[in-house]
């Protein structure tokens, strides 16, 4: 539910948003503890808020986290410390796709992830948790990341220090901790990464104010906006005030889409309605189209991939270009770099043969069955094929996975 600080918010950082970008800088950060994320410490809650306002914005952010952690892992299963951490990555229970999704999402939403090591002195144990981004802030030092409930009433007591990865610092439960911070690069910008839609930041915000705009015609039943001139009696400007509000409330739909004036009243009743007919309901069509295709290329992303094309038709050839596409622009790339520094830290902590460790990428559909034989898939492609060569006996299950290359 929104209230006054999120709207705040919004305000100071998202509308103001190259402001509170360039405040990034060290020139600018008045914290003796933290350097501040936005102008307002307040960056991350904008982006989050922003995300869960413009359907095609989010959309592509969560395509883009589904994508990166891909449909689990490949491992070497005679190495069996590497396959419990797999299936169960911490004491929440969670597996580490599920780690890596939120990883993802984090990353594609803020430009920032947190990842915390947890161990012993014996190196006996390994659990991997993500920590919400909104909750994390870079230490003064640089070299420690600061956790807290609340920024906005930030108490050094309540604050939980990390040192970031590779260090690691014993904690009052005896445990050994340290936090990896992935970051997206930008010039100019040391402490924090900068999404890589921050150029669509505006767009974002022009999909959502159109989606606001129907939703406003729409709970006012698409009647027309105008002026209401009402003839009546009054004895004061406030008691026409309260008329004119009581009139509103009571007859406007939503209120503000008709204006109400109070006259005084003459001998002929000339209480009427006056439309303001507007003719622009094309441009804002075309407005929010825009905005739409703005954003997908501000993400880098494509538009087949994220379902804005499936009104015109489902092209399952397209689809697969495009993925083919993001996989080699985009995905294995940013699996590389979330999967890195936790194939160093098990190895270096567990002391285990990591490199079979790999993500299990597949296309979101295929064009042909997953049932048929190399063959028959020949076949029906008018190539030459043999029934009888044992490669084109295998299921195109079996050779349509696409997996990234094994990290050392």
């Amino acid at each position: 539910m929104e209230n006054a600080k999120t709207k705040n918010i919004i305000c100071t950082s998202t509308q103001n948003s190259a402001d509170a970008l360039y405040a990034l800088s060290n020139a600018k950060v008045e914290s003796k503890e933290f350097w501040r994320w936005g102008t307002d410490n307040n960056m991350p809650e904008a982006l989050a808020l922003l995300s869960r306002r413009s359907t095609a914005h989010r959309r592509i952010i969560n395509d883009k986290a589904d994508y990166i952690s891909g449909k689990g892992f490949n491992f070497d299963s005679s190495v069996p410390l590497l396959g419990n951490l797999v299936k169960r990555s911490n004491g929440d229970g969670e597996s580490l796709r599920q780690v890596i999704n939120m990883l993802a999402f984090d990353k594609a939403l803020f430009g920032n992830a947190f990842l915390e090591i947890v161990t012993d002195e014996q190196h006996s144990f390994l659990s991997l948790y993500h920590k919400d981004a909104t909750l994390c802030r870079v230490a003064k030092d640089s070299q420690h990341i600061l956790l807290h409930h609340d920024w906005a009433h930030f108490r050094s007591s309540e604050a939980i220090s990390l040192p970031i990865y590779p260090l690691f610092e014993k904690q009052a439960d005896g445990s050994l901790r340290s936090i990896i911070h992935y970051k997206d690069y930008e010039p100019m910008f040391q402490h924090y990464g900068v999404p890589q839609y921050i150029a669509g930041l505006n767009v974002s915000a022009i999909a959502y104010k159109t989606d606001r705009w129907n939703i406003a015609r729409l709970d006012n039943s698409f009647q027309l906006s105008g002026v209401m001139m009402i003839d009546n009696a009054v004895d004061s400007e406030e008691e026409a005030a309260k008329l004119a509000k009581m009139a509103e409330q009571r007859f406007a739909g939503k209120p503000g889409q008709v204006m109400f004036i109070i006259r005084d009243e003459s001998s002929d009743d000339n209480s009427r309605f006056i439309p303001l007919e507007s003719q622009n309901d094309g441009d804002w069509k075309e407005l929010h189209d825009q905005a739409t295709s703005d954003i997908v290329v501000a993400h880098s992303w494509f538009r087949s991939l994220s379902g804005l094309d499936y009104s015109t038709g489902f092209s399952a050839e397209r689809i697969l270009h495009e993925y083919e596409v993001a996989l080699n622009t985009v995905i294995l790339g940013e699996q590389r770099e979330l999967l890195e520094p936790i194939v160093h830290a098990i190895s270096s902590i567990l002391k285990i043969d990591c490199s079979s460790l790999e993500i299990i990428n597949r296309p979101p559909t295929r064009s042909k069955p997953i049932y048929m034989k190399v063959w028959e898939a020949r076949k029906a492609d008018g190539l030459e094929y043999d029934e009888n060569d044992e490669r084109q006996q295998l299921y195109l299950a079996e050779i349509t996975k696409y997996n990234i290359k094994s990290i050392g």
